[in-house]
């Protein structure tokens, strides 16, 4: 194994709690600097170098930036030159999207050495890292730690989403591990290497163009509730001091680049700031839901948003649906059948999807774009109007997620052309009959319409004299 690798994973990983929080953390003592963050001469020959993650002049409550202390700067390193970008783009008007429903079977797990970045595959997206809006969504598969190569994204920041086996993020600003159920989040420009915890790996990427994530307010929820901040956590400064052949990976521009680099890039020995990786459990989310009638929007299942420039409408919402209870009475407990401004991705973790019973395995992947149709299928409809919601019931062990975007979601060539897209994913509803059973009308044959004013036989189609009243 990589010397480099077989280092890092003998950390042990330490956090600081708190979401946004302003942290101050060094790995010596005495390397970071008080009262001032550039210094003429910065403890044991180090170099200040600010990191930035929105514009200088964004409002103090959105303001991102830390202040990096490490060995050598970050512009050290040879020339970029472009490379194969794979299965990695940010093509999205490659191909026209439809409103037909999309479903993906999960990707298999590979058998060629494969790590992180290879195992990348873009399925769908909208916007531009130019335009510093939208997201592109992926899945990864790996068998293999990242190996004396190391990658950044400038085009955005990353949500990750492990589904199988364990993932250890070796960044600038310290070291995360997290495993399914758990995610992580990267900030646009963070240079990181990926190291397996298990032999192999599997889950979701989102990659966030626009403003970075932050929780969402809670309106008459209170105080509390949904994903709270102190169960946020960002590490604590660590650093390697190597020297060697390695690689520095870039995605910029929608494309991948790639530069010779002869030390590691995650030196850092100490930073302060607010512009960092964190990671969160899901299963602290502190559900909310209904306890008297009718299911709620799953806005209530929110855990993290990226703004847009309309208030009340997000560019991006990162929302879950955890295990809960269901006590509304007299009520349709899954998901109702609906149509959406917002397009919708979702993913399963673990466990069934309260909507879906069959044909939505973890790993799996769905896609609903803006006003199309879908809810639960005909034996997940059959099952919930037929059940005793005079009693609560337990939903465990499942854990789905869902990518949502005000625009829609454009899905890429490779992700209409893999043969895992279930092409008969649509006939989940086509076993949901005709329930319609009105009353019959007197003298009228039900089903068949007739013209007004007609008695018994056929219509003249002349219109009836109104009859006067008297005066």
């Amino acid at each position: 194994m990589d010397r480099v690798v077989e280092q890092t994973l003998t950390v042990a990983p330490r956090y600081q709690s708190g979401f946004g929080n302003h942290f101050a953390t060094e790995a010596l003592s005495g390397a970071l600097p008080q009262g001032r963050n550039a210094p003429q001469r910065p403890a044991y020959g180090l170099y200040a170098e600010q990191f930035s993650g929105t514009a200088f002049t964004a409002p103090r409550h959105a303001n991102r930036r830390s202040w990096l202390y490490r060995i050598r700067p970050a512009a050290v390193h040879g020339s970029f030159r472009r490379i194969d970008d794979g299965r990695i783009t940010s093509n999205f008007s490659e191909v026209d999207p439809s409103p037909n429903q999309l479903r993906w079977s999960p990707p298999p797990l590979p058998h060629e050495p494969t790590d992180f970045l290879s195992g990348l595959a873009t399925l769908a997206g909208n916007g531009s890292a130019d335009a510093h809006s939208g997201c592109g969504i992926y899945w990864y598969v790996a068998n293999r730690s990242m190996e004396r190569r190391f990658f950044y994204d400038a085009d955005g920041e990353l949500l990750i989403v492990p589904q199988q086996g364990g993932l250890r993020l070796a960044t600038e600003l310290g070291v995360i591990e997290v495993q399914p159920l758990e995610i992580a989040v990267i900030p646009r420009g963070l240079r990181f290497r990926i190291e397996l915890l298990e032999g192999a790996a599997r889950g979701y990427v989102c990659e966030n163009f626009g403003a970075p994530l932050r929780l969402p307010d809670l309106g008459p929820i209170g105080s509390n509730g949904l994903a709270n901040p102190r169960d946020f956590e960002t590490p604590v400064a660590w650093y390697e001091d190597r020297s060697g052949e390695f690689e520095l990976v870039a995605k910029f521009a929608g494309h991948l680049w790639s530069a010779h680099i002869d030390h590691s890039p995650l030196d850092v020995v100490a930073w302060h700031g607010n512009n960092a990786p964190y990671r969160y459990d899901l299963r602290r989310f502190n559900t909310i839901g209904s306890i008297s009638f009718d299911h709620p929007d799953p806005s209530i299942f929110l855990v993290l948003q990226s703004v847009s420039d309309t208030p009340g409408v997000d560019s991006l919402d990162f929302v879950i649906f955890p295990p809960r209870w269901l006590v509304m009475e007299n009520t349709f407990r899954p998901p109702w059948f609906h149509r959406n401004v917002a397009s919708e991705f979702m993913g399963l973790i673990e466990g069934v999807y309260d909507a879906k019973a069959e044909g939505f395995s973890p790993g799996g992947a769905s896609l609903h774009n803006c006003m199309s149709g879908h809810g639960p299928d005909a034996a997940t409809w059959e099952k919930a109007t037929h059940a005793d919601t005079s009693k609560p019931a337990a939903l465990a062990g499942t854990m789905a997620f869902m990518f949502e975007t005000r625009s829609v979601i454009r899905p890429t060539r490779y992700a209409l052309e893999t043969p895992l897209l279930q092409r008969d994913y649509a006939h989940v509803w086509q076993e949901l009959r005709k329930h319609f059973d009105p009353p019959p009308a007197a003298g009228v044959s039900r089903g068949v319409p007739r013209a007004a004013g007609a008695s018994g036989g056929r219509s003249s189609g002349r219109p009836r004299a109104r009859k006067r009243s008297p005066r």
